[in-house]
């Protein structure tokens, strides 16, 4: 049985396996990247950049248990941003239900099942208060690239070489079809809609350099950039046997919600 109390708040981070992207040296040559991908890419960036927006996304992780067998977890998140400063996230799957709230002064990390929670200053903008969460949990994010300043420059760092692969229907969508090769032996293939808004619909990362090539698999759907969420939305509100827990209680694998 999968601990949902050890990988608590690392659900959180399968919002979307982007690679631990290595930042580029001056020295290293240009990567060739084809002019459609890069385009592509840089589309895509704007929309999430400057759009406010809600989806949903469904993936599949690979970890390694104790003995070094594969193992997958599943997870549905629910996502709602609102540009600059407001961000919510309610994540289920296979290791409980864990939500994310920021209001534009504090990010807030809530177990449902514990009802324990954590909250830490973030003021700022959703890459700062993201940042802060990463930095003070410690915790796996990858999904931060894509509220980022720059989405596009975030995924391009450390790509060596990237095409167009062609066209394909993804839930009845017509989609380019891109693939990008990032240095150590990782591949990450992005679906994005063949228009000039490129929103995200599906991305596979393998890393093919880590024992058993494990690969990271999310699906995008339900995009609604006309939505206008109130502050509500963004405001936790704790339940009545809420209980809220120490920073440093919260960094340690399995704290979070321990019995």
């Amino acid at each position: 049985m999968i601990s949902r109390h050890a990988v608590l708040i690392t659900a959180l981070g399968v919002l979307v396996g982007f690679a631990a992207l290595p930042i580029a040296r001056a020295a290293e040559p240009a990567p060739a990247i084809s002019k459609e991908a890069g385009d592509a890419v840089a589309q895509m960036g704007k929309t999430l950049s400057t759009k406010d927006v809600s989806f949903t996304a469904k993936t599949i992780r690979v970890y390694l248990d104790e003995s070094g067998q594969s193992l997958h977890i599943f997870h549905t998140m629910k996502v709602v941003v609102r540009h600059p400063d407001r961000l919510a996230v309610r994540v289920a799957g296979d290791d409980g239900a864990h939500d994310l709230f920021y209001d534009g002064k504090s990010a807030t990390i809530f177990d449902p099942d514990s009802k324990q929670y954590v909250i830490i200053a973030a003021p700022g903008d959703i890459p700062s208060a993201v940042n802060e969460v990463l930095d003070k949990l410690n915790v796996d994010f990858p999904l931060a690239h894509f509220f980022a300043e720059s989405p596009d420059q975030l995924l391009l760092r450390g790509v060596i070489a990237g095409w167009q692969v062609g066209t394909a229907n993804v839930d009845g969508i017509e989609c380019r079809h891109l693939f990008f090769s990032q240095r150590p032996g990782t591949d990450l293939e992005l679906w994005v809609e063949n228009n000039s808004a490129a929103i995200p619909h599906r991305l596979i990362v393998t890393h093919r350099s880590l024992p058993g090539q494990p690969n990271f698999i999310a699906e995008f759907t339900d995009w609604d950039s006309q939505v206008h969420p109130s502050d509500s939305v963004f405001a936790f509100q704790p339940p009545a046997d809420a209980k809220q827990i120490e920073l440093g209680e919260a960094v340690a694998p399995g704290q979070l919600g321990s019995q």
